[in-house]
């Protein structure tokens, strides 16, 4: 099955569909670069203003809001235009930049971004009208490596410069572990903890984020993904956790996560103008926290032309819900098969409303949702893999069917899809049937893990118990 350039690059039709998207804060790629330096908000307070140095570090503003940037800085259109001529890291350097200003030097800037992505984003054409952004070519196999490898190398940069230490807290429903456990390791001057529901990550995942040691803790939590993240909620609005450890996350609350995640949005409509498909484009990400879609919203807001995203969930289907009647209802979440979707409070929809005014009409214009069963995730898992002979990890089986579905429903012919591949299947061998399975590839990155041993702390969901976990050796 042909990749579309592998050397990762784009091309700017279609602006003209985006002039009605970039908002009033937005300004000119020259402008930026003379004047900005970026400052961020509180979701729940826009008279917040915090610089990006305390907004990596604090993650999460004392009022429980999230923080978003003040402006979200527009690209030049003859850098969009240029895009299919641009290496993938001459893409996030210039998207970095341009968001961040002067915040980091721009050497400095380089060099994180050269040691951050230092592995492919390939498209790959499954039919006319389909492609797969294969996001699971870095060492964990999961789109986050892309988050987490800038992330700290980021906190690196602005830790040596201030000389300090910190100590990472970080929920994860799967892949965020694995990808921040061997992002941070040996990272100087930070340590890091990652908590997962205990029987809710796949054995693969488990072994990435529990066997490294070195800086790297793992708790084991009898509970859900929203126990996690409640428990990691709670300690940085704790003032003796935070006084005590100097808290950060590493979880999409934090801004630095989602900037990276941009990157391969551009990249993705960059191969496709390279390999001389011009139609408008349609993105479909699998969510469960949605810090995935709300970066491309982000790069939507930068200038990159996206018709539409897909909002493809599993059974915990808050956003497709939300679009449909206008009201947010959380609940508990429920496992499925797409176990790093099980979300049933998603952090980063405080995100999107913001960036949509709160309007729900405002967000089903740039948005569409749908959700599927775990029997839907199999059925689409066994026609991929028999029909185009491409095997996909179940939350990328969301994605493609969440796309498939949208596609049909506009019935013009006249897009071109992309469905994020979030990880690698080898990931997930229990979903497959004999046949599937037979297909399986074990890149060198699995292989490693074969004959490491687990090393977590199990511990229920209480959050007494867990701060005296922290505090132990203190």
């Amino acid at each position: 099955m042909p990749l579309l350039a592998r050397s990762l690059k784009p091309g700017g039709q279609g602006l003209a569909e985006q002039a009605s998207l970039t908002t009033t804060n937005s300004r000119t790629h020259d402008e930026t670069r003379q004047i900005f330096q970026m400052k961020l908000y509180s979701t729940h307070n826009r008279e917040t203003r915090v610089t990006f140095e305390r907004a990596v570090f604090q993650s999460l503003p004392a009022d429980g809001g999230l923080y978003m940037p003040q402006v979200i800085p527009a690209l030049a259109p003859s850098f969009l235009a240029s895009l299919p001529a641009r290496s993938f890291q001459e893409i996030a350097l210039e998207v970095s930049r341009t968001l961040l200003g002067d915040d980091i030097p721009e050497a400095a800037l380089k060099n994180i971004i050269d040691q951050a992505v230092d592995f492919p984003a390939p498209v790959v054409k499954l039919d006319p009208d389909t492609y797969a952004l294969e996001l699971f070519h870095g060492p964990s196999m999961a789109f986050k490596d892309f988050g987490a490898r800038f992330m700290s190398r980021v906190m690196a940069y602005f830790l040596q410069k201030e000389r300090k230490r910190i100590h990472i807290l970080v929920a994860t429903s799967g892949d965020t572990g694995g990808a921040v456990a061997m992002g941070f390791y040996e990272v100087p001057d930070i340590e890091v903890t990652i908590l997962y529901p205990s029987g809710k990550v796949s054995p693969i995942q488990e072994k990435q984020l529990t066997t490294l040691g070195g800086n790297i803790s793992a708790l084991e939590v009898e509970g859900t993904f929203d126990d996690c993240q409640r428990l990691v909620k709670q300690a940085f609005l704790d003032p003796s956790l935070n006084e005590a450890l100097n808290l950060s996350s590493a979880n999409s609350i934090n801004i630095a996560r989602l900037i990276p995640q941009t990157f391969y949005y551009f990249n993705a409509y960059a191969q496709l103008r390279k390999a001389g498909d011009d139609r408008p484009v349609v993105f479909s990400v699998p969510s469960g926290n949605f810090g995935n879609l709300t970066a491309g919203l982000i790069a939507r807001r930068m200038g990159l032309p996206v018709r539409k995203f897909i909002a493809s969930t599993n059974i915990n289907d808050e956003v497709p819900r939300y679009l449909r009647s206008g009201v947010f209802d959380p609940r508990p979440s429920m496992h499925t098969l797409s176990n790093a979707m099980d979300v049933g409070n998603p952090s980063n929809f405080a995100r999107m409303l913001d960036l949509f005014n709160h309007d729900v009409h405002q967000m089903n214009a740039g948005i569409s949702g749908y959700s599927f069963t775990d029997e839907q995730t199999l059925e689409t898992i066994r026609a991929v893999a028999a029909g185009r002979d491409y095997v996909v990890c179940p939350h990328t089986a969301v994605a493609y069917a969440g796309l498939k579905r949208f596609l049909a429903e506009t019935g013009t012919g006249e897009l071109a899809g992309i469905f994020l591949s979030t990880a690698h299947p080898c990931k997930f061998p229990g979903v497959y049937d004999a046949g599937t399975k037979a297909k399986l590839t074990y890149p060198p990155q699995a292989r490693a893990l074969e004959n490491k041993q687990k090393e977590a702390v199990l511990m229920d969901n209480d959050f007494g118990a867990f701060k005296q976990i922290l505090m132990k050796d203190r």
